[in-house]
């Protein structure tokens, strides 16, 4: 999930690299509604979220890891990064349209990755965490990614994770009102 959310993060730049071609007036002149022109760019770094999950999967499989292989698991794993690629690509393409440049996209990118990543489940167990932190970490949706990847991979895992229909509804709801705030924003890019 870290290299999802790293890669993903900074799919924005193509925003920006359309805007120098030219490119972006072309679609904000089309009768394309915002929101499709928004949802289109998220998967294609679902594409690659995916294969970097098969990847690891695959070498996992040749170590010998002791992971849960059934087909809802391996489903699942594959169907997470494919959500958060699209979630962080999301967010990402908002931070172009906010930042113009692509100075200020990389500056911005840099400054949130880190936040996102270590301000999640990723490294520590929440139970261990400070108060304050685990209160912020439970408005990050790479925590609830992360913690239904355990739960399908590691079943015997000590995570306790609130829910499948709990973690992907998080992320559901943010995605769509990151699709929401993107679409408003993607008309800016050009001013």
């Amino acid at each position: 999930m870290q290299s999802v959310l790293f890669v993903s993060i900074f799919n924005g730049i193509s925003v920006i690299w359309e805007r120098g071609l030219g490119i972006v007036h072309t679609f904000l002149a089309s009768p394309t509604p915002r929101a499709a022109l928004v949802l289109d760019k998220g998967p294609a770094g679902g594409v690659r979220a995916v294969t970097q999950a098969v990847v690891v999967l695959v070498l996992a499989a040749l170590l010998g890891a002791k992971l849960q292989w059934s087909v809802v698991s391996m489903a699942g794993a594959l169907m997470l990064p494919l959500l958060g690629a699209v979630l962080y690509s999301t967010f990402s393409f908002i931070i172009a349209c906010l930042a113009k440049t692509r100075k200020r996209f990389m500056g911005v990118g840099q400054a949130l990755t880190m936040p996102l990543f270590f301000a999640s489940s990723a490294i520590d167990p929440i139970s261990i965490m400070p108060h304050w932190l685990q209160v912020l970490v439970h408005f990050n949706p790479l925590t609830y990614q992360i913690d239904r990847l355990r739960a399908f991979l590691f079943p015997d895992s000590s995570v306790a994770p609130l829910g499948v229909t709990t973690d992907f509804t998080v992320m559901g709801v943010v995605l769509a009102v990151l699709v929401v705030i993107c679409a408003r924003t993607y008309p800016n890019i050009v001013r």
